[in-house]
């Protein structure tokens, strides 16, 4: 006789907003993984202690550091975002439990932003659209992405994924990986610097006056990492004084951006308010990549993303 195989079912929390619509996307594990979903503290106490997987959706770890001691059976923490720099804190870092994130998740829509700012400063779009408004009839030269150098500077799943599209165009990829590259000759070759390094101690500030200074003045900025890998004070020094073409940003030091902030003000700054990747589905997308990770747990199956937790990300 063949026995089936019995399907048993997790205890898991969800520290989020309840009313979240995206988590809807959870109903498909809802007869393997039982949730108590908040994103305060008191309501999930109580079901702390069964826990054997926890889904972060705030990006924070203010919740999650009160409720890990008494989280005695949890095998499993994942992040809905990639970006974890707000999530691991010591005891979590020191700590046995494996931590995945959502990377890769938006990385077509963020790749799709850095074409869309490289054309932008390429044909000059800002100037077409203030002649336009303003009906002057001028001619001028725009540039080509065939030919033009992109330089990659954190060679993950954003870097790749931009990188192949910009290849389309004709554009020479120059990447920068953690483990090798040559950041100075990336900064004095590159016609278009992309920043997609995630936000560790070894990466904080690693763009900052000295390479600014290697840029080309013709060259261009682009951030999708995180604000603080670039140094922002010498970042609008170095496009106030014209001494490269211009940035376009995604992300920032502060977020919102401050009121009277230089970046509001410069004409050489494409700025996205933190929405590059902000699709109508972008966070049933993540929801969904957890459900995926989640069959592989309940299978038995490695975890993908894992989070190398003392490096960062």
């Amino acid at each position: 006789m063949v026995r089936s195989k019995v399907m048993r079912t997790y205890q898991g929390l969800v520290i989020a907003d309840p009313a979240a619509a995206y988590l809807k996307v959870l109903d498909r594990i809802a007869e393997r993984l039982e949730v108590t979903i908040s994103d305060r503290t008191e309501p999930l106490l109580a079901a702390t202690p069964a826990a054997e997987v926890i889904l972060v959706c705030t990006g924070r770890h203010d919740v999650l550091s009160e409720i890990l001691p008494r989280a005695t059976k949890l095998r499993w923490i994942h992040s809905l975002y990639a970006g974890v720099e707000g999530l691991l804190y010591p005891d979590l870092i020191e700590g046995p439990i494996p931590v995945t994130n959502g990377r890769g998740v938006y990385k077509r829509s963020l790749a799709e932003f850095v074409m869309a700012s490289m054309l932008y400063f390429a044909k000059d779009l800002e100037r077409m659209r203030r002649n336009q408004k303003a009906g002057i009839w001028e001619t001028f030269d725009v540039d080509m992405l065939a030919g033009a150098t992109l330089g990659v500077v954190g060679f993950g799943e954003i870097g790749k994924a931009s990188a192949k599209l910009a290849e389309v165009f004709g554009t020479r990829i120059l990447p920068l990986r953690r483990q090798s590259g040559n950041l100075e000759q990336l900064m004095r070759e590159s016609d278009y610097i992309l920043v997609a390094a995630p936000l560790t101690p070894e990466t904080r500030g690693m763009i900052g006056e000295r390479e600014l200074a290697m840029m080309k003045p013709s060259a261009i900025l682009i951030n999708v990492g995180r604000g603080p890998v670039v140094v922002e004070t010498a970042l609008v020094r170095a496009l106030e004084e014209r001494r490269i073409r211009g940035a376009a940003l995604d992300v920032f030091d502060v977020e919102p951006l401050p009121p009277g902030h230089p970046f509001w003000r410069l004409d050489n700054v494409l700025l996205s308010p933190h929405t590059a990747d902000h699709t109508a589905t972008w966070l049933d997308e993540a929801a969904a990549f957890f459900v995926e990770n989640f069959e592989r747990f309940a299978d038995g199956r490695p975890l993908e993303n894992v989070v190398d937790k003392k490096v960062g990300y």
